[in-house]
């Protein structure tokens, strides 16, 4: 069987990218916006919404493994994971819109009424993500198809994010009438609508070729139970990167230098074991916790959220504060975002020019250096802004286009060595360290501007926040892009090593 039988229908490419399109309608519009509107609409403080950001960071922790081992056991006749993406859309929706939803209420309640919705949010946006990210590793065989897919999805996400931080802005002022509470809610009407619509497209025209088996498993149900008893290898160590990463004090770090030794001596514990002496939820963890190109880009994957989520979740208060005009917050997302959709679908051809992993560092490099230039711009010089910031987005939308390609490979990396592959737990913890590194970058966000004394309901604490703007919109991400970088020099799997396990195991799955 070659690689040429496997290649897939444009229409069936073009509809995977219309649900992340519709995912981006909450993805990009929470993480561009979402820090402003708690601080200046909302009315909750810096510091309150930061810590919000992470606590619901955690719960993600414990969500994105379940919804994927659960999407690995499903047996359904449209497939493992086309049915959650179906039925998990009204859901999130809904919590889209209470979400961006201001109640009357006192400080206290709506401060609890925040953890709510944003916790149900992200637990919808679990339910229809994680099954929408491992059906990219069951649609195809094909490392190749899978890079022009992963291209596909991330242009379809540029898009979708294109309509909400490019027109947010434009939609809460026609809406609100000078009410922004107001339109902001009417706004995500619209936008919830929209995601109905796409996602539905991304159902009827998709198909799973793959069946992937999760062999050793007791049946779902005990599956669970067994994840709850080795919940703590998961909680703990976010836990102690949560406390640390908040208060940063002498003793969350010996905290966390415990947890982190004590996991390690967990880990070689469980690795001694006979596997006749491992329970489902044990082997899936371990095939994890050995496959080392999945645990470089677990780190990729969080490095490059942080270095993107940074910036995004900066711009809004760079534009209001620093620039001086609010609503050119929506242009400039406009042009990050067309430029974006060229950057995500250039990565399949440049790929084949200089190869995926010296694609990832070249890009990783050259947007960070663009990202810094931006501490230089003269205040006042849009032009400067607008051409260095849509030059670093280019190279960053390759970004998540080549990592969510390379997820497959891990997938093929782990069947290919373990005979076992759980894409749904593989791409379930993609999704995770993704949404994790959006959190803690929203959360560094309002940290740093909690620590210059900014209160967005008081314009006289703005003066002293304009120098942690300006570090937020240069130095502070692109560090995290250099050490992307420097990460990615180790991973493990050349171009030529994935098609040879490509080949194996189509033989492997032709013989079975």
């Amino acid at each position: 069987m070659s690689t040429q039988t496997l290649k897939l229908p444009l229409y069936e490419k073009i509809g995977y990218a219309m649900g992340d399109a519709a995912a981006n309608l909450v993805w990009r519009g929470a993480l561009a916006y979402l820090a402003v509107f708690y601080t200046d609409v909302f009315g909750l403080t810096a510091a309150a919404a930061a810590l919000l950001f992470l606590v619901v960071r955690l719960s993600d922790g414990i969500t994105d493994i379940i919804m994927g081992m659960i999407a690995d056991r499903t047996e359904s006749r449209w497939g493992k994971f086309r049915p959650w993406i179906l039925f998990s859309t009204p859901l999130l929706g809904l919590f889209m819109i209470l979400c961006f939803t201001t109640p009357d209420w006192s400080a206290q309640n709506k401060l609890i009424y925040a953890y709510i919705t944003y916790i149900g949010l992200t637990l919808c946006y679990t339910l229809n993500n994680v099954p929408y990210s491992a059906l990219m590793g069951v649609m195809t065989e094909s490392d190749v198809e899978r890079t022009s897919l992963s291209a596909f999805r991330f242009a379809g996400a540029f898009m979708g994010g294109l309509l909400v931080m490019g027109f947010l802005p434009y939609f809460v002022n026609l809406f609100g009438q000078g009410d922004n509470a107001m339109g902001y809610q009417y706004t995500m009407y619209l936008f919830a609508a929209v995601l109905v619509v796409l996602m539905v497209i991304t159902f009827t025209t998709t198909k799973e070729r793959l069946k992937p088996v999760v062999s050793n498993s007791a049946g779902l149900k005990a599956d669970l139970w067994d994840l709850t008893k080795n919940l703590p290898f998961i909680l703990l160590p976010l836990m102690a990167i949560t406390l640390f990463f908040y208060f940063r004090n002498l003793t969350t770090a010996i905290i966390f230098v415990l947890v982190m030794t004590a996991m390690w001596y967990a880990i070689q514990y469980l690795l001694k074991r006979p596997r006749d002496k491992i329970s489902a939820t044990q082997q899936d963890m371990i095939d994890l916790i050995t496959n080392k190109p999945w645990l470089i880009l677990l780190g990729m994957g969080f490095l490059t959220m942080m270095f993107n989520g940074i910036k995004y979740g900066v711009i809004a208060y760079y534009f209001k504060y620093i620039v001086g005009d609010e609503l050119m917050t929506g242009q400039f997302f406009i042009a990050l975002l067309v430029v974006s959709i060229f950057g995500a679908l250039s990565t399949s051809y440049l790929a084949r020019i200089f190869g995926r992993r010296w694609l990832f560092i070249g890009s990783l490099i050259i947007g960070s250096a663009l990202t810094i230039c931006m501490y230089w711009v003269p205040q006042g010089n849009v032009t400067m802004v607008f051409v260095l910031g849509c030059g670093a987005e280019f190279f960053a939308a390759i970004f998540p286009t080549l990592f969510f390609s390379l997820l497959g490979d891990s997938a093929d990396y782990s069947e290919w060595k373990n005979g076992r592959r759980a894409t749904g737990l593989v791409y379930s913890a993609g999704t995770f360290v993704q949404k994790t590194g959006g959190g803690f970058a929203g959360a560094l966000v309002l940290i740093v501007l909690a620590s210059y004394g900014y209160d967005g309901m008081d314009p006289s604490s703005v003066a002293d926040t304009l120098p942690g703007i300006k570090l937020l919109m240069s130095w502070i991400p692109a560090a995290f892009g250099i050490a992307a970088a420097v990460l990615m020099l180790f991973y493990p799997i050349t171009d030529k090593q994935q098609q040879r396990m490509t080949d194996e195991l189509m033989l492997r799955r032709a013989k079975a």
